[in-house]
């Protein structure tokens, strides 16, 4: 085949085989653009700590100025796309209602975001300081995106959010949903292989290790056998328990109690307590109160990582 040849069967294909972008004037955000914003944002949340050259304490106001002014713009636009792509009447008054408001919530959220990262360096060893974490660890990256996302989300933007914590899963292996609602002083511990479904809720100062997942055991389908959204299907998790290592969690009626211990490797389909450790002792999953101040790594040793 010659090239006008393959581009002739190229065409035939879009209209055929369809996975072509919505043209003529009703494209979808650019993943470009939402790269960029999502790199402009951790500028905004992190000043001075990703710029190529010198930042001064008299230049932050007008570098926060333009870096505000870009986000602004971008942030616009993209959800413009995603409006007019979700056939909304009236995309570009609403995009403007709704960009001002995820502005609006950036100091909050820089907030919360800064006790993640004080939740990592008080849970590693490793960590020789708070400027390491901001600007070598994985965690800070992904959790920050999926905050961004869940904003949004919550002002019921379309595709957007999940474009902005996709971004987060390519630079890091996890996979943290805009959905999921979680608390403050959150930490994932070497930042890969992690995912958290759309209905999961993690509370404070929750721990986890790489490769673990909340997610769903199974999928209600209509009359049709298409997959029903909108229902709970990931776990909840309480306040300061930690999961280690490819722990899976599946269902939306299963609930982590407070200051648990899930074990690596461990398989659960099942609720825990407050105040518990689980594991398996051969084939058998163990439940069992958790002992007062009871350290895992002592009792546990193989689970150390």
């Amino acid at each position: 085949m010659n090239l006008d040849q393959i581009k002739a069967a190229l065409l035939t294909s879009y209209e055929v085989d369809g996975g072509i972008n919505h043209l003529d004037g009703v494209n979808l955000p650019s993943q470009e653009s939402v790269q960029q914003l999502a790199s402009d944002c951790m500028h905004l949340f992190f000043p001075g700590y990703f710029e190529d050259v010198m930042l001064t304490k008299k230049d932050v106001p007008s570098h926060v100025s333009k870096l505000l002014a870009m986000v602004d713009q971008r942030l616009l636009s993209e959800i413009t796309k995603s409006l007019t792509f979700a056939k909304d009447p009236d995309p570009k008054v609403k995009a403007r209602k709704l960009t001002t408001e995820a502005l609006e919530r950036l100091p909050a959220l820089r907030k919360l975001i800064q006790t993640d990262v004080a939740a990592a360096y008080e849970g590693d060893p490793a960590a020789r300081s708070v400027e390491e974490i901001i600007v070598a660890y994985p965690c800070v990256l992904v959790i920050s995106l999926q905050r961004l996302a869940h904003v949004l989300y919550s002002l019921k933007v379309p595709i957007l959010p999940r474009m902005i914590t996709e971004y987060g899963h390519e630079r890091t292996g996890c996979d943290l949903h805009p959905g999921a609602q979680i608390g403050t002083h959150f930490f994932i511990d070497h930042a890969t292989g992690v995912v958290v479904g759309e209905t999961a809720t993690i509370g404070n100062h929750v721990k986890l290790y790489q490769g673990v997942t909340l997610g769903a055991k199974s999928f209600e389908l209509d009359p049709a056998g298409n997959p029903i959204k909108g229902v709970k299907r990931h776990p909840d998790v309480g306040n300061h328990v930690t999961i280690y290592a490819h722990a899976t969690i599946l269902g939306g009626d299963t609930h982590i109690g407070a200051h648990s211990i899930v074990g690596g490797n461990v398989w659960l389909l099942e609720s825990m307590p407050e105040n518990s450790i689980s594991y398996f002792k051969g084939d058998n999953l163990v439940i069992r109160p958790r002992e007062k101040k009871e350290a895992l790594v002592e009792r546990m040793p193989d689970w150390v990582i």
